[in-house]
């Protein structure tokens, strides 16, 4: 029995301690340099960004047809026809009249403005009005409690706090180490949030960009990892142990 005992026991320790924690993805080096939180908490707003899905909208005399106290005394409001265009790849967005124009990183009020300079020259006084309506982030919550989801963001200046409460907050995960992952999926900067005390609240209010990735690390529950590893085997070692009672008796 003792022999049975030591041949097992090495197989239950490594199965135990070779997968504690099998749902953590996007796992960093204990040593890894994440990107300064500060840069982002200079970005207060959204900036359009490649693949935004822009709601546009143009009017004349500086959107006067918009609030014409006769056509409110009639009854007859005025509707233009919203039409939706796509950022494209190179940052650009293909507008009637204009063409081809750069919008990439700019924030919608900008945007607003740099195209009405742009109308004056065909149009009086024009009066742009733009909305990004597919703004969108992924979200992984955590823990085995969590959904992860692309959630859509109603709000153009959504902040972190925001998404994470949208989602459900933090199911099972470490609020110390959220990880926000921004850019290019080749070349992407992470940064850790910790939300785990009062004074992060100011790192919660940074404001999501297109495509974000938010990762709430799960936390790590050894005790019923191992169980959970060790349980298989232990049920191979009682049958085994049964049928060797069975045989030397």
């Amino acid at each position: 029995m003792r022999k049975l005992f030591l041949l097992f026991f090495p197989v239950l320790l490594l199965s135990s301690c070779s997968v504690l924690n099998p749902e953590q993805m996007l796992r960093t080096p204990r040593d890894y340099q994440y990107s300064e939180l500060e840069e982002l908490l200079t970005t207060d707003q959204y900036r359009l960004a490649p693949n935004d899905e822009i709601a546009f909208q143009l009017f004349t005399n500086d959107g006067e047809r918009l609030i014409d106290p006769m056509t409110m005394i009639s009854g007859q409001g005025f509707r233009q026809q919203q039409l939706t265009y796509r950022v494209e790849f190179d940052g650009t967005i293909k507008l009637p009249v204009l063409g081809r124009t750069e919008v990439a990183g700019l924030t919608t009020r900008e945007a607003e403005l740099m195209l009405e300079e742009a109308f004056t020259e065909f149009y009086n006084r024009p009066f742009v009005q733009l909305r990004v309506v597919n703004n969108r982030v992924i979200l992984f919550p955590g823990g085995r409690g969590g959904t992860s989801n692309v959630l859509y963001l109603e709000n153009t200046n959504t902040t972190l706090f925001e998404a994470l409460a949208k989602s459900g907050g933090i199911a099972d995960g470490k609020a110390s180490r959220v990880k926000l992952i921004r850019g290019e999926p080749e070349n992407p900067s992470i940064y850790l949030v910790d939300l785990s005390t009062i004074e992060g609240v100011k790192n919660a209010n940074i404001v999501l960009q297109a495509n974000d990735i938010i990762y709430v690390e799960p936390r790590e529950r050894v005790p019923q990892r191992i169980l959970e590893n060790v349980t298989p085997y232990l049920s191979l070692v009682t049958t085994a142990l049964l049928v060797y009672s069975l045989f030397t008796k």
